[in-house]
């Protein structure tokens, strides 16, 4: 199996989760918020540059090493392209779950405030 075969169970599953977050976050969302996008875009920028160079160091300096006949022959640098897909994973991921787990502001403008009486 090559490492694109691998990732690709991974990022299915990302998309998935994505994908089903995405139409939660339409259902909820009430007006747009261009910060939003700017947030993502720098977020996005941010990962895929640090683990370019990590990835590259940690490839460099013999941390990590990859069958030559299960990559794609497709490098930044000296990491090959495969590596990024647990990046790109975690950007589907992380929001989606943001999304759809519960926050404790919607869980506590639900509950109702303890009365001394209660405690009793």
């Amino acid at each position: 199996m090559t490492y694109w075969g691998l990732n690709a169970f991974f990022l299915a599953a990302a998309v998935i989760v994505g994908a089903v977050a995405l139409g939660v976050h339409l259902r909820r969302r009430r007006e747009s918020n261009r910060l939003r996008n700017v947030s993502w875009i720098i977020a996005v920028a941010i990962l895929l540059t640090m683990t370019a160079v990590f990835d590259n160091v940690m490839i460099g300096i013999g941390l990590v090493g990859y069958d030559a006949s299960k990559i794609s022959g497709v490098f930044v640098g000296i990491a090959p392209l495969e590596d990024f897909s647990y990046s790109v994973a975690a950007l589907i991921l992380l929001p989606s779950l943001w999304v759809l787990l519960p926050s404790r502001s919607r869980d506590r403008s639900n509950a109702t405030t303890p009365t001394p009486e209660d405690s009793r």
